[in-house]
């Protein structure tokens, strides 16, 4: 959901070449994290290794420069550890002392743009935002900032040059093209192309469908992802299933799933006198689709899943992004935003009818409601699809709409949960759901030997509560009756580099807090909305 203007949303729904916006202030030089180490030790961690497995421990685990080497249990719970079945340690290795920690496999947010000129933030803001919640690989779908500016950060990040995770940058079908494409031809040659410049993959909105098909086809053969927002303007003559038969490899958010689903119409019940122009339209209409969709355990219900899932297609949802539509009034005032909303960040956030995904122009309690039922019937589908074998991701799309870098993403795994999905799943979904559609499977995504030192440590068990991997803590009363924030990721390793998270979130605050003096706002006074009482 690449956000800029309603303008040029619609230049890009409509096969015209996308626009680039401004980038935003690059990262500067890495000056946290230490490593990597010619031998880093992790011990007495409890594991959860991101594969479905339950957590084992306590263990020691061995990194040499940026790979795991060993993986070693080396005791059991509530009992003094036996030194003789820990790997050996020597005065030269760097060992961190974890008794009561959990190690997890880095996460993934498979949709995680740098925002451009319409946010205003530097790149250091959401690279270390991202970092201090355990996130150590992002697909960037859309390099909205132009491949180039994605591209330096990719190899910047592939050196450790900055902090920032790893970077698998997408581009926007039709990005730098001359014009829409007249025939399946052009889009081959345009595919062709930014696989030479080096891109991951494409971002779809839609297309007319021969020009989507040789797209997909191209793609495929030049061995790119592909991931598609199945943008209204299309979805009528090109839904999901047109788009898994075709070869796509993931559908972003949800568009083009309920509009498979149908089985008394074939074009959503649009009130008549919608504009799609109009986002309070857009959106709140799109609040309304599931329940036009078949019901869940229908016939079509299953054969639309069941399809999917032999195609192999993944599901990336995003359900953190549309939360506001649901509950704007907690969006708005999230712990998060008195901190570490950007000033820039909180301005792009409020209402307005001439921006993508401000459509706060009079949200009203019906508005909401049916947004609470379209959120039961989509988690209701990719519970099941899970549940019948298919694939389902993690992305938060954060950077629009009330969420925040990082924190949108936490979020995400709360939401999965409340879709039904076991914590255990949730954490698959963030690691090695993620890495198998990335094709890094070999390399990321789980706590084996073999892979890339990329591990998130926490003080607190997650799978009992991810409300303590939030930056800011979760909020409880101690034993002396006091409240206290707990938690928080401790550590994050990324290919052997170990961060505190701590560190990075007070890197974050001071940019906030100096950004909001420069903007004449005192960091101490508290967030409001602008209005004005008539």
């Amino acid at each position: 959901m690449a956000r800029t203007s309603v303008k040029s949303l619609l230049l890009l729904i409509l096969s015209v070449p996308a626009l680039v916006l401004a980038a935003p202030e690059a990262a500067p030089d890495r000056t946290r994290g230490d490593g990597p180490f010619e031998r880093l030790v992790l011990r007495g961690v409890t594991i959860i290794n991101g594969e479905g497995a339950p957590p084992i421990g306590p263990a020691d685990i061995v990194i040499e420069e940026n790979r795991i080497v060993q993986v070693e249990v080396v005791g059991n719970p509530g009992v003094p550890i036996e030194g003789d079945r820990r790997p050996e340690t020597g005065p030269e290795d760097r060992v961190l002392e974890l008794d009561g920690h959990y190690a997890l496999p880095g996460f993934i947010d498979m949709h995680a743009h740098f925002g451009g000129d319409a946010q205003g933030v530097p790149a250091e803001y959401s690279a270390k935002l991202w970092l201090a919640h355990g996130i150590t690989t992002i697909r960037e779908p859309g390099s909205g900032n132009g491949l180039e500016w994605v591209q330096a950060h990719q190899r910047r990040s592939e050196a450790n040059a900055i902090a920032a995770p790893r970077i698998v940058p997408y581009v926007v079908f039709g990005q730098g093209a001359d014009g829409p494409f007249l025939s399946p031809g052009e889009a081959r040659e345009w595919v062709r192309d930014i696989a030479d410049q080096g891109a991951s993959g494409i971002k779809f909105f839609g297309a007319p469908p021969d020009i989507m098909r040789a797209a997909l086809e191209e793609a495929a053969e030049q061995g790119l992802g592909t991931a598609m927002h199945h943008a209204q303007m299309d979805v009528a003559r090109w839904n999901v299933l047109d788009s898994a038969r075709a070869g796509l490899t993931t559908m972003e958010h949800w568009y083009g799933l309920p509009e498979a689903l149908f089985t008394d119409r074939q074009v959503q019940d649009y009130p008549l006198d919608y504009n799609y122009a109009d986002e309070q339209h857009r959106f709140g209409e799109a609040g309304r689709l599931w329940a036009q969709a078949a019901p869940p355990g229908s016939e079509r219900w299953a054969s639309v899943r069941d399809e999917l899932i032999a195609l192999g297609f993944t599901l990336d949802p995003t359900l953190t992004i549309y939360e506001a539509s649901r509950d704007l009034m907690r969006e708005m005032n999230a712990d998060w935003q008195q901190d570490y909303a950007h000033p820039a960040l909180w301005d792009f956030f409020q209402p307005s009818r001439n921006a993508h995904g401000s459509y706060w122009f009079d949200w009203t309690t019906s508005d909401e409601i049916a947004w609470k039922k379209n959120y039961r019937l989509w988690m209701a589908f990719l519970n099941d699809y899970k549940n019948h074998g298919g694939r389902v991701t993690l992305g938060s799309d954060s950077g629009y709409i009330w969420k925040l870098y990082g924190f949108g993403y936490i979020r995400e795994m709360e939401l999965m949960q409340e879709a039904g999905f076991h914590p255990l799943e949730v954490i698959r979904a963030a690691t090695l759901n993620g890495a198998q559609t990335l094709g890094l499977d070999d390399r990321i995504g789980s706590v084996r030997p073999g892979k890339l030192a990329d591990l998130v440590i926490t003080s607190e068990n997650p799978l009992a509560n991810f409300k303590t991997l939030y930056g800011t803590g979760h909020f409880r009363l101690d034993e002396d009756n006091q409240p206290v924030r707990v938690g928080g990721v401790r550590y994050t390793i990324k290919d052997g580099i170990v961060y505190d998270a701590r560190e990075l979130l007070e890197d974050v605050r001071g940019l906030v807090a100096r950004a909001r003096e420069a903007a004449g706002d005192s960091p101490d006074s508290p967030r409001r909305l602008p209005y004005r009482v008539r």
